[in-house]
């Protein structure tokens, strides 16, 4: 009997062990390969892993289903790899995650619903991913916990409202850093910006307009109603008037302009036939 539980002792300390990836040090539900050149993610984690860091290393992508089976993960640390994109439903079950860096990669997009199901994210770091272009308006959906998003220092020259409509809870907000094209399309987003302004935004200093030329170098959260007067002309009866006079005067002329070139071309080909008889 004390041999058995001896054999059954080892064979779980082995284990432990064994779900350990080489590279990488285990303590207390931690698991940190960070720092070891990994070009792909580590296999056979701890199931009851509840910290991840894969933070500066090389890796290009993430297996589907990869976190599928790590249930009690709270804190994954992804920043400064080589990441281009994300499978689809990776966070499929990570409905206890809080905290996601992806900071320092090469993430061109984030689709709809990127997030799905790890809707108890409490902060997500996307800042320094030089070709981040595009916000899917339904990227963070159903992420009502969110406390602190960073979009800072990417490639960003819009940011539809939609994209934080379900963001209630949110306390910081980072834009600065992006070549934020400030049109008649912001607008939305400049007006909720301007209403959480002193609760939400972090980095109100960092973050300008780079066109269109008239507001190059402004301040997002300096612009005003007035800055999107142009984009709220509304015609008068007057206006249609002048214009239906201005159309009128042009036709007429045009009219006036064919007629002349008309009888200009007609003397000029009676002329040149006069000239021919003569001649004979």
């Amino acid at each position: 009997m004390i041999l058995i539980t001896f054999l059954l002792m080892t064979a779980a300390l082995l284990s432990g062990i064994e779900s350990c990836p080489v590279l990488c040090t285990c303590q207390n539900q931690m698991v940190d390969c960070s720092n070891q050149r990994l070009f792909s993610v580590p296999p056979d984690l701890l199931l009851d892993i509840r910290n991840l860091s894969l933070a500066h290393n090389r890796i290009a992508n993430i297996p589907p289903g990869y976190l599928s089976c790590y249930t009690e993960l709270q804190i994954l640390d992804l920043h400064n790899n080589s990441l281009s994109e994300l499978p689809k439903r990776l966070f499929i079950n990570a409905k206890k995650l809080l905290y996601l860096d992806l900071s320092y990669n090469n993430l061109s997009h984030v689709p709809a619903d990127m997030f799905q199901m790890a809707h108890n994210l409490l902060q997500v770091n996307l800042s320094y991913n030089p070709g981040l272009r595009k916000i899917h308006p339904l990227a963070f959906r159903g992420l009502f916990q969110l406390r602190h998003l960073d979009l800072s220092y990417g490639s960003l020259s819009f940011l539809g409202l939609e994209a934080l409509e379900d963001l209630s809870g949110l306390v910081i907000l980072r834009l600065g850093g992006n070549p934020w094209i400030c049109g008649c399309t912001m607008e939305p987003l400049l007006k909720w910006l301007r209403t959480n302004i002193q609760t939400c935004v972090a980095d109100v200093q960092r973050a300008k307009c780079w066109g269109p030329p008239e507001v190059e170098g402004v301040l997002l959260f300096s612009l005003t109603e007035e800055s999107f007067k142009a984009c709220h002309l509304t015609l008068t009866l007057d206006d249609y008037l002048f214009i239906a006079f201005v159309g009128f005067v042009v036709s007429i002329a045009s009219v006036a302009t064919n007629f002349l070139l008309g009888i200009t071309a007609n003397c000029c080909h009676r002329w040149s036939k006069a000239n021919e008889e003569e001649e004979i």
